[in-house]
């Protein structure tokens, strides 16, 4: 018997629309135009289990850098009938603030995490203020509060979350950055976490500009494209097209990944 599909669905939290292309994209010759970016996170659910990946940020967080949010990401999860609480498994797919600012409002939530993040936010690597600069203290500080709380499962490399959903460190963005690939409907889909920010980045091989190796990030752009069934099931960590090729589902800030995309489009 095959086992079942699941769902995914992609959270919109906030956004930010005065940036330029200049923000996206190391080589860019239009770098001057407007270029908007989404937050999000995702719901993975499915054989009686509910997988949140990532977990956005908390008002405290967006007065802190000036980054205001639109939901606070515990109440964007209402439409699923969940409260933070209920929320026992997380993948993060890396420490960043806007992907694992949030840790503290799921306190019963074990994470999966990959190795080399805990040891690249906490290494000599953060003795870099401009490395250090998408990492917030106090959430890595909630991360390692878990590991002492025997609520951190840690891996090296690929690895199976439950059947039809895996990790796969990729790096580039973030040294322990991992994508998440899950069986769903419409075929494998790869939830791309910063290995992408936007489709242009895996589409035109234009490198984002927060970039710890370069290479990495470069090679990740490939490894997405081999993990998914077709290039248009990567979902890229931040682009506003998202809302535009997915569904509206539940709610107006949520899009119903799984089912596929509701145009085909160049990739």
């Amino acid at each position: 018997m095959t086992s079942p599909d699941w769902e995914v669905y992609a959270i919109k939290y906030a956004d930010r629309n005065a940036r330029t292309r200049a923000d996206s994209f190391i080589f860019d010759d239009n770098h001057d135009a407007p270029h908007a970016m989404d937050y999000f996170m995702w719901l993975i659910r499915g054989q009686g289990r509910v997988i949140l990946v990532d977990t956005g940020y908390d008002s405290a967080e967006a007065a802190a850098r000036d980054r205001p949010i639109r939901l606070d990401p515990g109440a964007a999860l209402a439409p699923f009938g969940l409260t933070p609480e209920d929320v026992t498994e997380i993948i993060v797919t890396h420490l960043h603030y806007d992907h694992a600012g949030g840790l503290h409002l799921f306190p019963n939530a074990t994470l999966h995490l990959q190795a080399a993040e805990m040891a690249y936010a906490t290494g000599p690597c953060m003795c870099h203020d401009t490395l250090r600069m998408p990492f917030t203290a106090g959430h890595i500080c909630e991360a390692i509060q878990r590991l002492y709380a025997g609520k951190v499962t840690f891996y090296d490399g690929d690895a199976q979350i439950a059947d039809g959903v895996t990790v796969h460190c990729i790096g580039g963005h973030s040294r322990g950055l991992q994508a998440v690939r899950v069986r769903t409907q419409a075929g494998w889909m790869v939830l791309a976490s910063d290995a992408a920010h936007f489709y242009e980045n895996v589409a035109a091989e234009k490198p984002f500009p927060i970039v710890v190796d370069l290479q990495d990030m470069l090679d990740g752009f490939a490894t997405l494209r081999r993990l998914a069934s077709r290039p248009q099931l990567i979902v890229p960590g931040h682009d506003p097209l998202v809302r535009t090729y997915f569904d509206t589902a539940m709610a107006s800030h949520i899009h119903r990944l799984d089912v596929g995309p509701v145009r085909d489009f160049a990739m």
